[in-house]
């Protein structure tokens, strides 16, 4: 039927008829070329159809219509909500298909041909004599690709292709690039050179159900990736692209009794792929349900219903819109609605009828072919209401009957009372007391606590079952996720269906993103021929899942550009959805509400305040970029999110990594592969992997801090002497009836009570409600020696859908008291006697009663370790000073200094040595002492990027001398009389602004010392911005179980805040090393090195023992892999001047807290450095030391007191007043200039555009803000460390001098600080247009030391910002 070439409207009454006619279809000759056969048919429409939707018949497709953006449909029904008929009210209860008669699912087997072009296809399969008993079988659903993976790695229907940005085809990034087509012949190395667009071609037989006889009979398509060509039994019925919408086609006319067939042509790439540039692998195939559903042929075309409640929140209302169509042959007249409601019970598909609720619509008549809407409200007295901490359901049923009462078509639908609002608010009525425009829910400020969510198996790729759908928000439930960003496309039916079961928010999301094209002027958002289709893909998500309560927020869709064709897209929507608010994280003017992607942590402190000209309520649709082991600072972004109601909440990107399983040909391993892997090109690498979970949906260590961050109870700390706590109670609707609270007391590590008991009055905790609770232990009675924390959890009271009563919902640690000063180990050895010493040129050996170390003279360490006649330490791998980690994913930022430092290659040189007490009577300790350089031979660079491949580039023939980058490290080596070994060491480094992974000691141990327990942060690894859900607790491993199986080996074993960490055997028979403070400790099966060059856990070499850093501090994750930016400062580790210190000893019989209760008492080294501006420092642990020095080898000794200026360079010598062994030489090379250096940047490209370019010296050079893969929000700006105080004149800025202009500033500020922290603004303006060099004095010269250089807007308008050059005009 030609339903877009003519159509009618009706008015309510069914009185008088228009008739339209579209010329522009009549105009459209591509399609009109195929004509062969066209059948007119008149049907009324109440709304306007959407544009691109055509209606004929034809004998065939003209094969143009994959490359036509504006034709996006042919036959394929309008949009409607995912509602079906039913043969009776009880079935209709329940709401899925699967319980209708009228539905017939053709999920299954399909015989499949795959073609890697159009030219190479079986173009007359749909015939249906044509013979396809030789073709394949494949399932459906499916990704056609993925079932094509076979066990000896070979590929047999084309290849799975990994991009982030890009389309798989031929493009380029300019104006109307899109007119190419998809067929253009890209690069001979690309994947789709020899396979330019895939087709896959699919048949099955079925039979259709005898009393379906005289019904009308539809099929459905859920999900086809990109586009297909429908026949049935030979008769070519029409297309659909948008391959993430249903697609339902009318196939009456076209069946026969007995045996059909139904045949699908699918191409992997059409014009609806420029819209569909996802950050996914690209899959084509029919990946969700086919299925065929029966009407009668008077119907129910379409049903919505929009839930409201009153102003009080209080009563409930129902506006029920259905759309009838009459597709019978006779005019019809007397025909009813009537609707029935009942309520569900919570997370429960039963239900039961709501008494007195209900409502008819009596219909005059209605002509053949005709259609039109009918409205009912319905009054619903204090509904239930739905919210994703109490999901309340009901289910509307509907019934159409005819004049004489038969019921005609049986329907319904769930639906929930959830009324979204952005309101204006005043402080008053604020919770912090602060006047904006808020988010709501039912009346709340509510927080979106979120992930992005892909749909991805790693075995069947983006086909995935019910099963895992439940199973995925089960695990969200037990995460505390209570909100998902649909990315970025509609979702399979079903899931709308278990978010509103279970309660999750939902941002529906449209199926656009054309990121290839970017969001300048040659963006599809511009476009006129892709205005349809943005429009349609908008309005068929609307139309889907309007009637589902989870869906909080529409989504026009993600990075696609900022134009037009989103604005009438949004137009559309919200004519026909006010009811909910409207995101585009491109363009925040247009729609209801603001978000934007990946905002630094300084930034979002800032936008929360609601000062910063950006759209209030705040969304931030993707953050925290989960790309390997990650999301560091997760507490502070929601520090800053829970502070205010500014910003609604956020959403994690994302849920779960992207890899797929594949098989290495060479060795028939499976394993988790990513772009690359598959021979894809170009690929983007691991760049897939961004999940909170592994690709199996199991936990990653970030799971965790997530579940932590987000639950919805906070608790403090009043008085811990006193066992007073305070307990916050974050929900907006809830209480906490559905949990208990249990507090455990924890000695040293290890549980010592637990109870439900609290002294006083205990309250049940309303909605965002604080009360206090005391906790009855006696403080006074806790042993002095020890230290004690309280564990605070919220246990699940009953089962629950997702958790069995019992499971720790939330959960808060305290610390209650601080350990006791421990005794030293001087003290506890002091009758024993003192170990034998032979010294040799190499080694000097240290052995005593039940040990033996020898220490190699030449690297200044422990050569070897026995105790007990047990090697403890492996020969030669005894503790080496190591700042390397195997890179994270958002290493990005720093790990290519890594590798040209050195730091993977470090070789150790002992400068100087001495047995420093060997004359000390009475003294039974042996104190060696060492002065140790570390310095890689050359410089390396780390190659592959982010493929995953890396390999490094030995710079041999630029060899490192004395002023390249290197370590200076003084240690002593106490050795005790039973074999305990302490090491004291400060570390120093001739350039102290490097940021390094780690900085510490690495050593390796025999493997037979398998087990592994730690006194501190745990049990999964842990780092210093991703802690908060790591207790300190005792915790105990297999060294072999502390690999974490990330699909691209990385850094994985940190713990933080370890007191001690024990390697043993299973009798607990080994060595331990105890913390002179505190330390972070990881021990792993392998290297960093070795992680570092492996691209998968099976390629790694086989483990020679187990590699146990113990480390003064590492450096945190941030999150640079996407926007974010590095860790924060505090989180970062320098390399400038340090002191560490641990001890090992024996242990047995697993006696750990015993075996670490003693403290240190060795002789401390002196440490001398120079900082950037000159200033010498001689440093030292030792309490209250009087040091001497002298400078240049004269004799003349100082009484050292401050740092003191060394920019001339010079030798200086330095010892303690009362012990002359102990003394260190350090020699200083004259400092032309202090450079100012880059502390901070609030958004940056890494590499190219780095914001150390701004003080390079190179005017080619630029610092510019992320463009790769996200656009951050203006304000930009970049801190620098002038190196000492400094009289600030005015500053230059220099724009960019590359030939570009992009993101030069024309609005700016500049603020100054003395510490870094405090800022004071101290001037801003507007810079003038042109590349010149822009100079500004200020009106009054400040004294600071650190400068904040802001950009508030560009010159062009766009968000970006950078510059070639900057500095400052100072004394």
């Amino acid at each position: 039927m030609l339903s877009d070439c003519i159509y009618i409207q009706r008015t309510m009454n069914i009185g008088h008829r228009i008739l339209f006619i579209d010329l522009k279809y009549l105009m459209n000759k591509t399609l009109l070329t195929g004509l062969l056969c066209c059948t007119l048919t008149v049907q009324s429409f109440a709304d306007q159809p959407l544009e691109g939707f055509t209606y004929a018949t034809l004998n065939a497709p003209t094969g143009a219509e994959w490359e036509s953006p504006e034709n996006l449909a042919l036959n394929k029904e309008q949009p409607h909500a995912y509602f079906f008929p039913f043969q009776d009210l009880e079935s209709a209860r329940k709401v899925l298909p699967e319980n209708s008669k009228f539905w017939q699912s053709l999920n299954g087997d399909w015989k499949f041909h795959w073609a890697p072009d159009p030219d190479s296809r079986p173009a007359d399969f749909y015939q249906t004599n044509y013979d396809v008993t030789s073709w394949d079988v494949i399932p459906v659903p499916s990704s056609w690709n993925i079932y094509g993976i076979q066990k000896d790695g070979s590929l047999k229907y084309g290849t799975p292709i990994y991009v982030n940005q890009p389309v798989i085809f031929q493009h380029s990034v300019k104006v109307d690039d899109w007119r190419g087509g998809v067929m253009r012949t890209p690069p001979a190395n690309w994947t789709t050179y020899k396979h330019r667009n895939e087709v896959g071609s699919f048949r099955r037989d079925f039979e259709i159900p005898q009393d379906w006889d005289g019904r009308e009979v539809f099929i459905s398509f859920d999900g086809v990736d990109s586009f297909f060509y429908l026949w049935i039994n030979g008769k070519y019925v029409g297309f659909s692209k948008n391959s993430r919408n249903t697609a339902n086609f009318n196939i009456t006319p076209y069946l026969q009794k007995g045996k059909n067939i139904v045949a699908a042509e699918v191409y992997r790439s059409s014009d609806g792929s420029f819209l569909e540039a996802q950050d996914m692998f690209r899959l084509p195939g029919i990946f969700r349900t086919v299925s065929l559903t029966s009407t009668s042929q008077v119907q129910v075309r379409d049903f919505r219903v929009f839930p409201d409640l009153d102003a009080n929140y209080e009563d409930g209302t129902l506006r029920v819109e259905a759309d009838l169509r009459n597709l019978s042959k006779k005019k019809v007249k007397g025909y009813t609605l009537t609707y029935s409601l009942y309520a569900n019970k919570l997370y429960s598909d039963d239900n039961e009828l709501v008494e007195g609720v209900g409502g008819t619509y009596k219909l005059d008549e209605m002509e053949k072919g005709g259609k039109f809407c009918s409205k009912t409200e319905i009054a619903v007295p204090s509904p239930r209401k739905w919210s994703a901490e109490a999901p309340y359901r009901y289910v509307l049923v509907g019934q159409l009957k005819d004049k004489k009462g038969r019921v005609v078509e049986t329907f319904s639908t769930a639906l929930g009372f959830c009324k979204v609002e952005i309101k204006d608010t005043p402080a008053s009525e604020d919770e912090f007391g602060l006047a904006g425009r808020y988010y709501y829910v039912n009346g709340k400020t509510v927080k979106l606590k979120g992930v992005n969510r892909q749909e991805i198996n790693p075995a069947t790729g983006n086909a995935i079952t019910v099963k895992q759908m439940e199973e995925e928000i089960m695990l969200m439930k037990r995460g505390n996720i209570n909100h998902v960003r649909n990315s970025h496309y509609s979702n399979d039916p079903h899931w709308y269906y278990l978010c509103d079961k279970y309660g999750i928010y939902l941002e529906d999301e449209a199926n656009i993103e054309s990121h290839e094209y970017y969001y300048g002027e040659a963006s599809l958002s511009h476009v006129p021929e892709f205005e349809a289709a943005h429009v349609a893909r908008v309005m068929e998500l609307a139309h889907a899942h309007v009637n589902h309560p989870s869906v909080v927020i529409w989504s026009l869709g993600n990075e696609a550009g900022p134009g037009k064709n989103f604005v009438t897209a949004y137009n559309a929507l919200h004519q026909f959805d006010p009811s909910r608010p409207v995101q585009y994280e491109r363009n925040n003017d247009i729609v209801d509400m603001g978000s934007n992607q990946y905002p630094s942590i300084a930034w979002m402190r800032g936008a929360v305040t609601g000062k910063y000209d950006i759209k209030y309520p705040f969304h931030v649709s993707e953050y925290a970029h989960s790309m390997g082991n990650a999301v560091g600072n997760l507490i502070d972004y929601w520090e800053a999110i829970e502070s205010t109601n500014f910003f609604c909440g956020a959403a994690i990107w994302d849920w779960v990594d992207q890899a797929l399983y594949n098989y290495d040909p060479k060795t028939g391993d499976r394993y988790l592969a990513y772009g690359g892997d598959f021979g894809d090109k170009p690929n983007s690498g691991m760049f897939c992997m961004n999940g909170i979970l592994f690709p199996g949906h199991q936990p990653k260590p970030q799971y965790y801090e997530v579940k932590k961050v987000y639950q919805n109870v906070g608790v403090k700390a009043v008085d811990m002497t006193k066992g007073q706590i305070e307990v916050f109670n974050k929900r907006y609707f809830e209480p906490l009836t559905d949990v208990y609270m249990v507090w455990s007391l924890w000695k040293d590590g290890k549980k010592i009570e637990e109870s439900t008991a609290f002294k006083g009055p205990r309250s049940i905790l309303g909605p965002r409600e604080k009360v206090a609770y005391t906790l009855p232990y006696d403080y006074n009675k806790l042993a002095p020696e020890s230290e004690y924390f309280v564990k605070v959890q919220f246990l699940l009271a009953q089962d629950m859908p997702w958790a069995k009563k019992g499971f720790v919902q939330m959960e808060e640690q305290l610390p209650v008291k601080a350990a006791g000063e421990k005794p030293a180990l001087a003290s506890v050895m002091a009758s024993m006697e003192r170990p034998s010493v032979e010294e040799a040129e190499d080694f000097t050996t240290v052995s005593g009663n039940g040990f033996t170390l020898k220490f190699d003279n030449r690297e200044g360490t422990i050569y070897s370790m026995e105790y007990n006649g047990r090697k403890v330490i492996l020969d030669g791998k005894g503790p080496k000073l190591d700042a390397l980690r195997a890179p994270v994913d958002n290493d990005n930022w720093a790990r290519d200094r890594w590798f040209e430092k050195g730091l993977h290659n470090l070789k150790h040189k002992v400068l100087n040595y001495a047995w420093v007490n060997a004359k000390r009577k009475g003294d039974n300790t042996v104190q060696l002492m060492y002065t140790v350089e570390s310095q890689a031979p050359n410089a390396a660079v780390l190659e592959g990027g982010n493929s995953g491949r890396n390999s490094i580039k030995e710079l041999t023939d630029r060899p490192f001398g004395p002023n390249d980058f290197k370590f200076v490290t003084n240690q002593i080596w106490t050795v005790y009389p039973d074999g305990s070994v302490e090491l004291q060491s400060s570390i120093t480094s001739n350039d102290p602004s490097l940021v390094l992974a780690r900085l510490g000691y690495v050593m390796e141990l025999p493997a037979e010392l398998q087990q592994y327990t730690w006194y501190g942060r745990g049990p999964w690894n842990n780092y210093n911005d991703r802690l908060t859900g790591s207790f300190i607790e005792q915790h105990q491993s297999l060294v072999k179980d502390l690999f974490v199986n990330f699909p691209k080996p990385q850094s994985m074993g940190n713990r933080e805040d370890v007191r001690w960490c024990a390697l043993t055997d299973a009798k607990g028979d080994g060595v331990e090393f105890v913390a002179g403070t505190r330390m972070s400790a990881s021990a792993l099966p392998w290297s960093a090195l070795e992680m570092t060059l492996a691209s998968h856990p099976y390629q790694l070499p086989k483990s020679t023992g187990t590699h146990l850093h113990i480390d003064l501090g590492v450096t945190g994750l941030g999150g640079n892999s996407c926007g974010q930016g590095g860790p924060l400062e505090p989180d970062r580790m320098k390399a400038g001047d340090h002191n560490m210190s641990f001890i090992i000893r024996p242990v047995r019989q697993a006696d750990f807290t015993k075996t670490a209760c003693v403290s240190t008492s060795g002789e401390m080294p002196l440490s001398i450095s120079r900082s950037r501006n000159g200033e010498v420092t001689i440093s030292t642990q030792k309490k209250n030391a009087e040091i001497l020095y002298t400078l240049n080898g004269k004799k003349k000794e100082y009484l050292y007191i401050e740092p003191f200026n060394l920019r001339e360079g010079g030798v200086v010598t330095a010892r303690y007043k009362d012990n002359k062994a102990v003394s260190v030489t350090m020699k200083f090379e004259k400092q032309e200039s202090v450079p100012m250096t880059v502390v901070y940047a609030s958004s940056e490209e890494t590499g190219e555009g780095a914001a150390a370019h701004l003080v390079d010296g190179n005017p080619s050079t630029t610092w510019h803000t992320m463009y790769s893969v996200t656009v951050a929000k203006y304000p930009h700006w970049v801190d620098f460390d002038a190196g000492e105080v400094k009289t600030i004149k005015g500053f230059v800025y220099l724009p960019r001098q590359d030939g570009g202009s992009n993101g030069n500033i024309k609005d700016y500020s500049l603020h100054t600080s003395m510490d870094g922290k405090a800022w004071t603004e101290v001037t801003k303006g507007t810079f003038g247009k042109g590349k010149l060099e822009q100079r500004v004095m200020l009106d009054k010269p400040v004294r600071a030391r650190y400068i904040r250089f802001t950009g508030l807007s560009s010159q062009n308008g766009a968000d970006f910002a950078g510059g070639a050059e900057f500095s400052v005009i100072a004394d």
